[in-house]
């Protein structure tokens, strides 16, 4: 069989990662028309439809998916690679696309981004907040950031923040109706307000560790949602108890708007990491990215 172009490989990809030909031809700077001739070409010559279009869509079939899975990262450390060596060693051009969870922007994200276009005005950057589940390979993103426990172990990982904590809170209003729980299995007798997983649809069983020893359980009460900022406004009004990230709390900490409880029961995660394929080699923006996060944000363990 022979070679499959890899202008029209290129094409393809980013149509899959646009899911979009207009856009696609709007990157790549070519008419719609030359995109579908150019996908149409690469199908033909596999013998397989890779793309499912509609008015309003395009997904992916999928043999697209598949191609997309393998090829893609050979593709971008190639285009890297010719970036490298034909870009003005001065001036940083390019793209950068990051999946990260909402949770992630304060830590991470607003103290990265603003510094980072100012020193490389030329990339753009492209972040997709998100807080479920993204197969970034498949969606087509240079990196993404997440807690360490929920990245795949085929993935490189740069650590982005130190460890932090989860922790139960409630407003004092609250706490004095109902009393102050004193361990986990406490919060049966309490109103809590429960994370919904964006990826599942399902509720969250708190987490907790003391020593040795971790709990996980299944709470109940009048609101479930998959957005932190929701839960607490809603447990500082006295509606229930909350469980979210230390950092995520901390203002309504600092003015005493909510208290922490069960602190002895706190849970420490590692952080959160940048992540992307150990099969592909990272392009300068993502490398230039990674280089200034390991001076600006602390990476203490």
């Amino acid at each position: 069989m022979a070679l499959t172009p890899l202008n029209a490989l290129a094409v393809f990809v980013t149509v899959a990662r646009r899911r979009s030909f207009t856009q696609a031809a709007k990157e790549l700077g070519v008419s719609s028309s030359a995109v579908s001739q150019a996908v149409r070409q690469l199908e033909e010559k596999l013998g397989h439809a890779l793309l499912a279009r509609t008015t309003r869509s395009v997904s992916l079939t999928e043999a697209g998916r598949r191609l997309l899975e393998d090829a893609a990262p050979g593709l971008q450390s190639a285009l890297a690679a010719l970036e490298h060596l034909s870009a003005d060693t001065t001036q940083l051009t390019g793209s950068l696309r990051l999946s990260v969870p909402a949770f992630s922007l304060p830590l991470v994200v607003e103290p990265m981004l603003a510094k980072f276009l100012e020193v490389h005005p030329h990339v753009h950057v492209d972040v997709s907040v998100q807080d479920r589940f993204v197969n970034i390979v498949e969606e087509g993103f240079d990196a993404g950031i997440r807690l360490s426990e929920a990245v795949e172990r085929d993935m490189v990982q740069v650590r982005l923040t130190p460890a932090f904590r989860f922790l139960v809170v409630g407003a004092p209003s609250y706490l004095e109706r109902h009393g102050t729980p004193r361990r986990p299995k406490d919060l049966a007798n309490h109103s809590c307000l429960g994370y919904r997983s964006p990826s599942t649809g399902l509720p969250y069983h708190w987490e907790f560790e003391q020593g040795r020893r971790e709990l996980s359980v299944p709470v109940k009460g009048p609101l479930a949602s998959d957005h932190a900022p929701l839960l607490l406004s809603m447990a500082a009004a006295g509606l229930g108890l909350a469980y979210v990230a230390e950092h995520q709390a901390a203002p309504w900490l600092h003015t005493g708007a909510l208290r922490p409880v069960l602190e002895d029961w706190a849970p420490v995660v590692p952080g959160l990491f940048l992540y992307f394929p150990n099969r592909t080699r990272a392009s300068r923006p993502l490398r230039a990215f990674i280089d200034m996060a390991r001076d600006i944000l602390p990476r203490r363990s």
